[in-house]
């Protein structure tokens, strides 16, 4: 796949790997402060894991990235120069992103499972969530981080269990990352 780095822990982490997750730590870092420029990390980040992903046969999260890529040019498009504005949705718009949210990931989990995905399940979560978390992170809702924590410390758990232990730590300190963005955010809507 790519030269070894380093080796932590009997983990060889890839230089694909090691840019892959640096990039990507900076990118959602800058999404915590409604930063317009998070949107080219997010972009570039996204690139090199679809290339990792696809890699490891873990299709859903390498096409995943394609989402990301999409998503980081519409936010960089759409937030103001200034950065986000964040705002709650409504009951109602709550719920139908919830429920649209499981039904997808209860179709896609068998289709993963007929393409001989390294996981269905937790992939197809982390998929589909994290197309809802970014769409939610574009239109610049608060619960968009709230998402990503739940997102996060699921990715923590997928990757450590399918022995991707570089990747599972960068998802742990997503998992904090998302409470410091939910947060920060929060404050920022209620001023």
């Amino acid at each position: 796949m790519s030269s070894i780095i380093f080796t932590a822990w009997g983990y060889e982490v890839s230089v694909l790997e090691c840019i892959a997750a640096t990039t990507s730590f900076v990118g959602v870092w800058l999404g915590t402060t409604g930063k317009r420029i998070t949107w080219p990390w997010w972009a570039l980040s996204s690139a090199l894991y679809m290339v990792f992903f696809y890699h490891v046969d873990l299709f859903a999260s390498a096409a995943l990235q394609i989402v990301f890529i999409i998503a980081a040019i519409w936010g960089w498009r759409d937030w103001a120069p200034t950065g986000a504005a964040p705002g709650y949705l409504n009951k109602r718009n709550r719920m139908y992103w919830l429920s649209a949210t499981l039904i997808s990931v209860s179709l896609l989990t068998p289709v993963l499972s007929r393409l001989g995905a390294a996981a269905t399940w937790s992939d197809a979560f982390l998929l589909i969530g994290s197309l809802v978390a970014q769409i939610l992170m574009v239109y610049e809702k608060v619960e968009s981080w709230v998402l990503w924590l739940i997102i996060d410390l699921a990715g923590t758990i997928q990757y450590a269990y399918l022995g991707y232990w570089f990747t599972a730590v960068l998802y742990a300190l997503f998992t904090l990352v998302a409470l410091v963005g939910w947060k920060r955010w929060y404050v920022l809507n209620r001023n």
